[in-house]
């Protein structure tokens, strides 16, 4: 996935006009963000309406009202359901009003979670007037929310007319209607997030800055991966919107003398270097004062070193630091002494010299896709359809990688060229308007009219609803059907040759080029006849349009439809077959080495696939040719008795069939000898106790001893037979024949990381080019094996000045490969740095990592060190740890993505967080879990970049993973259940199945995960069984809490819909929104979760952590107000209550306690295996 910012370029007349519209246009954003949340729903509401409502006539049909609430996430069973909610609708037609609309929407929003536990909705406490007053909502705030500013009901008031802000609304006293209320409660303005951590406070800003995490990027200018995509400007400036401090330019020669700014020796585009000092410059101090990094990569020449440094000083000015700012200091500046500074990271020549090498910091490595030779897209022939597919290719000095299949920009702008350009008169054939020919003579036309009529009457279809068929008595003419009152009419579609070329025509004063057209202009200008004026409106799909397809089987069995998968070793081989219930099919298919089947239901004319509907099969299958339909795999090969004998084994793969199948279908046989196996893991998993495994995901875990119960054994990260969950893992084989560690291994060292499918070892390879070409594709070479008789590999490239290229790079790399290796270490040890842009690096000076200068006076603050991940994995852990904390408190630390990740995917960057490290640099450009984190992070203290550590970690005796190191930390107990969720976002065509996870995370001991149960079919207002989730924090300073919404899809892998994460000491607790965002921590518009939230110090009276997880008791008080202020009333943000006595707690300790064995009884699960408990 790539983030590609969406822009419109547009001009005025002049600079006045210019200003005034940016100012306008800022003045919308900022008035639009802050506006009262029932302003939101009414422009939501709006824009639904008139999305589908685009002539502004106030009214739209019921078919419209079905479909639109489906694109919203909701589900309508029938057209009954609406009817009985609709009950005023005009008779006459049918169509709803937006007055209607908006009534609908209110009134399913409210039925559908009034049940949740919640004051004032619960049956016994719902007020006479079914009305929430102003007295009854500062009881709420200061009681269930403790917000101690609710004191002043001068304050409450205030906020209720604010919110419920509407001119129409003439009132003295404001009030909440009960369903006002439980907008509110699901509203930003309830939100769990306490704004006061929004706010950037000065005083925090004062120490070295080796006591801030400093939010950080990696290859800042790239727009996707970190091979092929766009370099881009407007990455810059995002970044440091973001509030980003450290971002990265890597430098290479450029033309005229000036560097380019790109990931070298690959694909990515180029942008200029004075380009990108320019945009750092005009954006880096918009969000924040504090200062930015520039954390150089320097690829080039002497000269070009010159015209960097000369341009630094030319853009930057003053804002460029060129001098220590305390040259007495002990330590690094403070962020307060530094603002509005550019800070230049650089290597750095030692004092007195003027021209000389400088020692890396970093270990040459020919993986680095940097240093390869050669690296691009070239293209490996598809051994079923015969299509040339692109892959990725990196050549080095030992060794070819190459990809899986990869995407090409290219080949798709192609196909939608050849696609637009295909013969117009065709274009009507993959219309779902048009039927063919249904029948001979009259049948036909009876045909027609049966379709029509049961579709308009199942689905409500309006009027204008229409079909095109073949004329059975005028050859060469079509017949467009069409609905109208209750009643079929027909109509003839004339044609005729005029100049070779045929005309299609319904009057002879109006004709068209093809039959597409002409229905097309029907579409959108009405027909007109003495009688009536209409225009076409809903196509009649096809019924039975799969019948002709080369996928479709009538009549095949299950077992028979495995036997001819089994015999095509594909990935994407698929065939549809009836099923032998009525209304019922099947795909069956191959993914991932196994043959799957899912069900396919017809329910009237609609067909449904797990939780999405489509007009017909074939509509099905096209989108899924399009789309994957199981995690990443697309249907590509339709399979029949005629492709199997062109593409298929003559031996099935029975593997394929009987390790994929539920062992439900088979009998038992007597145990076997253990088989210890190797497992991938599909997801991240962490511990959660000493006795498990942690885990990422696409980690190979080995010597795998399989039990029941859903939990196996296993060797990873040096740990040996461990427990995991099951469901975590796949099982795999090796396509090399290789050991599973030499698998991994070969993996990890690749260039390629992850997205490894094959390698060649250069010295063997023997390289001809074929001068005929193959198949279609005209500049073709084989590789072949001197080792392997009997093999080749040909290789396509897209021009043959690429393909010379290729060739003869090959060949010198066979020849001189230990030369070429050695003279890259040289290279390296050489690197030369200009006098000009070494005086410019003042305290960010990369030295390599000396862990013997630790706590020594040899350890200076000027200097840093850079680690990859996998070099830093080694420090951040429970032996050296604590060191690496050591380390950082004077000196700053980066770290980045290992090379492989060319997806451009990130690493868990919480145990670089919690040693100390500053500079964890993440690729903000993908939209995952880590960035998520860092989002999170740094959303404290006004989004500046700078989050001061927590002063434990200044604290030398303690250790990152050891809790008992923790002094004066009081740790938390969290209790949550989750009550609700709204206008939760679409995956795909289907209605989604939510589920929410909540997972704690920070320091090892202190993580844990649970979900929730799953909503069928309802992404607009579920709501969920009352259940309470625990959760111990034993370091609060450093923990957060992370709401994740997923849906369950038919094969019950679970798809990303939304997020949200906070740091636990920011939140506010009683019934609070969670507002939701998306991948890229983005607002989603009117999502949000309502759950109900708990957090409480936990103490002994000796000091030692409490034994218990959470307070089950949250007793609501019957006293006035004022006693409510007095004894209960607290501030609802943790920060506050955090520094309350813990006297009120002790005095419940042992009632607590006793309660806790009954509590454990109802909330822990235990799953015997093998004489172990697993919670």
């Amino acid at each position: 996935m790539e983030f590609r910012l969406k822009t419109l370029s547009l001009q005025a007349t002049s600079e006045d006009e210019v200003n005034m519209w940016i100012k306008g246009l800022n003045w919308l954003v900022a008035d639009t963000l802050k506006a009262a949340t029932p302003l939101q729903i009414e422009r939501w509401l709006r824009k639904q309406f008139y999305f589908v409502d685009r002539n502004r006539e106030d009214r739209i049909s019921a078919k419209d009202l079905k479909n639109m609430l489906s694109q919203v996430n909701y589900r309508v069973p029938n057209m009954r359901f609406l009817r009985e909610r609709l009950t005023d609708v005009e008779q006459r037609n049918g169509d709803i009003t937006y007055g209607q609309f908006v009534q609908l929407y209110q009134s399913l929003m409210y039925n559908a979670q009034k049940g949740m536990a919640v004051p004032f909705l619960e049956s016994g406490e719902r007020s006479e007037y079914n009305r929430v007053s102003l007295s009854e909502f500062q009881t709420f705030l200061l009681e269930y929310q403790m917000e101690l500013w609710a004191a002043n009901v001068s304050l409450v008031q205030d906020f209720m007319f604010t919110y419920l802000s509407d001119p129409l609304r003439v009132i003295e006293e404001p009030y909440f209607s009960l369903d006002e209320f439980l907008t509110f409660l699901f509203s930003k303005e309830n939100s769990i997030w306490n704004s006061e951590f929004d706010v950037t406070r000065p005083e925090d800003m004062n120490n070295p800055l080796s006591h801030y995490w400093i939010s950080s990027s990696h290859n800042t200018y790239l727009t996707g991966d970190q091979f092929s995509s766009e370099s881009s400007l407007e990455a810059y400036a995002r970044c440091l919107r973001m509030g980003c401090r450290c971002i990265e330019l890597d430098c290479w020669d450029g033309p005229d003398g000036m560097p380019v700014i790109y990931h070298g020796h690959t694909l990515t585009t180029k942008i200029k270097f004075s380009d990108v000092l320019t945009t750092i410059k005009e954006h880096a101090f918009v969000t924040s004062d504090y200062p930015v990094i520039l954390s150089i990569e320097d690829h080039c020449s002497i000269a070009q070193q010159r015209n960097m440094a000369q341009n630094f000083k030319k853009v930057f000015g003053d804002m460029l630091l060129t001098k220590p700012v305390d040259i007495s200091a002990d330590g690094l500046p403070s962020p307060n002494q530094l603002k509005r500074k550019i800070l230049i990271k650089h290597k750095k020549l030692a004092e007195g010299s003027a021209y000389e090498e400088v020692p890396s910091s970093a270990v040459y490595s020919e993986n680095d896709i940097s240093n390869s030779i050669k690296n691009g897209i070239l293209y490996l022939e598809d051994p079923i359809n015969h299509d040339w597919n692109p892959h990725y290719f990196v050549l080095t000095s030992s060794k070819i990688y190459y990809s899986g299949e990869t995407t090409s920009d290219l080949g798709n702008e192609e196909e939608e060229e050849q696609k637009e350009t295909s013969n117009s008169t065709e274009l009507h054939s993959t219309e779902k308007w048009f039927h063919g020919k249904l029948g001979a003579g009259r049948d036909g036309r009876h045909i027609a009219e049966r379709l029509l009529t049961e579709y308009c009457v199942d689905t409500g279809a309006p009027d204008g609803s229409f079909l095109v068929r073949e004329s059975e008595t005028f050859v060469g003419d079509y017949t467009l059907s069409f609905w109208r009152n209750g009643k079929v009419q027909h109509c003839r579609i004339h044609s005729r040759q005029d100049a070779g070329s045929p005309k299609f025509f319904l009057t002879d004063n109006l004709v068209f080029n093809s039959l597409y057209d002409l229905i097309t202009h029907y579409q959108q200008v009405p027909l007109r006849c003495n009688e009536f004026e209409m225009r076409l409106t809903e196509p009649v799909p096809q019924t039975n349009a799969h019948e002709s397809k080369e996928w479709y089987h009538a009549n095949l069995t299950r077992n028979l439809a495995e036997h001819m998968l089994m015999r095509v070793p594909r990935d994407g081989a698929f065939l549809v077959r009836k099923r032998s219930e009525s209304n019922s099919y099947a795909i069956s298919f191959r993914a991932e080495g196994k043959i799957k089947h899912c069900r396919v239901q017809q329910d009237g004319q609609t067909i449904i696939l797990g939780n999405s509907e489509f007009d017909s099969l074939v509509d099905l299958i096209s989108y899924y040719e399009k789309h994957p339909l199981y995690r990443k795999m697309k249907l590509r090969y339709p399979i029949n008795e005629e492709t199997l004998e062109k593409i298929g084994t003559a031996e099935p793969d029975y593997g394929a069939l009987y390790e994929g199948r539920n062992p439900g279908f088979y009998v038992e046989a007597n145990p076997m000898p253990t088989f210890k196996c190797a497992v991938k893991a599909l997801f991240d998993y962490k511990a959660q106790r000493e006795d498990e495994l942690t885990f990422t995901k696409n980690a190979i875990i080995q010597n795998v001893e399989k039990q029941e119960g859903g939990w196996w054994r296993g060797d990873y990260g040096g740990k040996k037979q461990l427990w995991f969950p099951s469901n975590y893992v796949e099982e795999i084989t090796s396509p090399t024949g290789l050991e599973p560690e030499r698998e991994q291994q070969l993996d990890e060292n690749s260039p390629l990381g992850d997205l490894l499918r094959g390698v060649l070892d250069v010295p063997s390879c023997q390289i001809a080019i074929r001068p005929e070409g193959k198949n279609n594709r005209m500049f073709v070479f084989s590789i072949s094996m001197a080792s392997v008789s009997r093999w080749s590999l040909d290789v396509a490239a897209d021009t043959h000045e690429d393909l010379l290229d290729w060739v003869k790079k090959i060949r010198e790399a066979a020849q001189t490969a230990d030369a070429r290796l050695s003279e890259g270490k040289m290279m390296e040890r050489r690197k030369k740095i200009a006098l000009e842009l070494s005086e410019l690096v003042i305290y960010c000076r990369p030295v390599p990592f000396d862990e013997e200068k630790i706590g020594t006076e040899r350890a200076c603050y000027r200097d840093m060190s850079s680690f990859p991940e996998t070099k830093a994995e080694k420090y951040v852990n429970k032996i050296k740890g604590k060191k690496f904390l050591q380390y950082n408190r004077l000196q700053l630390s980066r770290i980045y993505p290992k090379g492989q990740r060319l997806d451009s995917s990130n690493y868990d960057p919480l145990p670089m967080w919690i040693c100390g490290s500053q500079l964890v640099a993440l690729n903000f450009q993908t939209p995952d879990k880590p960035m998520q984190m860092n989002q999170a992070l740094f959303m404290s203290g006004g989004r500046c970049g700078f989050v001061l550590q927590p002063a434990n970690m200044r604290d030398d005796p303690f250790d990152p993973f050891d809790k008992n190191t923790l002094r004066g930390m009081v740790p938390l107990s969290i209790s949550i259940e989750v009550l609700g969720a709204r206008h939760l976002p679409k995956n795909g065509r289907g209605i989604v199945c939510p589920f929410v996870e909540i997972e704690v995370s920070g320091a090892d001991y202190d993580s844990a995960k649970q979900k929730t149960e799953m909503v069928v079919d309802n992404g607009l207002n579920p709501a969920w069984a009352q259940k309470t989730f625990h959760f111990h924090v034993s370091n609060p300073d450093f923990a957060f809490l992370r709401f994740v919404v997923y849906e369950e899809d038919m094969f019950s892998d679970q798809n990303f819909l939304a997020q949200a994460t906070f740091l636990v000491k920011g939140l506010k607790t009683g019934y609070r929104a969670v507002p939701l965002k998306n991948n890229y921590s983005e607002d989603l518009e009117l999502a949000s979760l309502l759950v109900k939230i708990d957090i409480i110090p936990v103490m002994q009276e000796n000091g030692e952590i409490s034994p218990f997880a959470a307070s089950p008791f949250r007793e609501r008080s019957a006293d006035s107000p004022n006693q409510l202020l007095a004894g209960r009333a607290r501030e609802g943000s943790l920060e506050a209550r955090y520094q309350q006595p813990f006297e009120d707690f002790r005095m419940s300790q042992e009632q607590l306690s006793d309660h806790f064995d009954n509590r454990d009884r109802r909330f822990l699960r235990k799953t015997r295996v093998n004489g172990d408990n697993r919670l």
